[in-house]
């Protein structure tokens, strides 16, 4: 009775943050259900389900930590054919930090807003799902990824990270901290001509113990063990500009350009 009545009082804590929780048994061969389906259909987002700011701002952000360039500004989130479009495009923005930016740029995000602790959208193992058209140019950094719903920066795991000087490579990573709060990460590459042009899908397969990161339909790399998350997480798509892994973009870099996401799915 005691075990019963937890767990229904963790599950009413969790409906109250806005987290589904998928609970798995040993013998479930049950089909995925759909949680989550954004198909960007209208002319703007859909402010129930999406931030266009990390949660500690509203009308602009960065990652100062990254050495990012660009400022994030909700009108470089656009919806137009069907499609969510990540302009990044050059301008001398002053931010809410003080300082001049070189960029513009747009990021999407289903997390806690500031001052508020609840997400939009957040979930507990799962498959989660964008089809995506990458932007070339050195510099360009686009990422797919989830943060948990707490606010911490870590556990992290990316989903799909590609520098626009190397298009055709994609690149999975999983940062975690330690027992004793050292942070730790295993990262891997993938690499396929194919993804220099067209739409694509990248998804992460999250289980207890287990992850999995799929392009196109295929699983390109596990992890497994007490390293993979069990805290809910929230969905972060956005085009960076700059930081310390891409570097500044070269003078051939185009600009505006866009991170186009047709599509953004998760499953239970």
């Amino acid at each position: 009775m005691r075990k019963a009545a937890l767990l229904l009082v963790v599950a009413m804590a969790a409906a109250a943050l806005g987290v589904v929780t998928v609970r798995h048994s040993a013998g479930s061969r049950s089909s995925p259900q759909l949680m989550l389906r954004e198909d960007f259909d209208g002319s703007q987002i859909d402010r129930s389900r999406w931030r266009t700011c990390y949660w500690w701002a509203v009308r602009g952000c960065t990652i100062a930590s990254n050495h990012e360039l660009q400022w994030n500004r909700p009108e470089q989130v656009r919806v137009r054919g069907g499609a969510l479009r990540l302009v990044a495009q050059r301008s001398r923005p002053r931010g809410s930090d003080g300082g001049i930016h070189r960029y513009v740029s747009g990021m999407i995000s289903s997390g806690p807003g500031r001052g508020s602790s609840r997400p939009k959208f957040a979930f507990r193992y799962g498959r989660a799902e964008i089809r995506a058209r990458v932007p070339t140019g050195k510099g360009l950094w686009s990422a797919f990824w989830l943060l948990p719903v707490n606010r911490a920066s870590k556990p992290e795991i990316d989903v799909m990270e590609i520098i626009g000087q190397r298009p055709e490579v994609v690149e999975f990573h999983l940062h975690w901290r330690a027992p004793n709060g050292t942070a730790k990460q295993r990262g891997e590459r993938w690499a396929d001509g194919g993804l220099r042009s067209g739409w694509h899908t990248f998804a992460i397969d999250w289980r207890p113990g287990n992850l999995a990161w799929l392009v196109d339909g295929v699983v390109r790399w596990r992890v497994r063990g007490a390293v993979v998350p069990s805290t809910p997480m929230y969905l972060i798509v956005n085009l960076a500009v700059g930081g310390q892994w891409p570097g500044a973009p070269g003078s051939s870099t185009t600009f505006p350009s866009a991170l186009l996401v047709d599509s953004v799915k998760v499953w239970r």
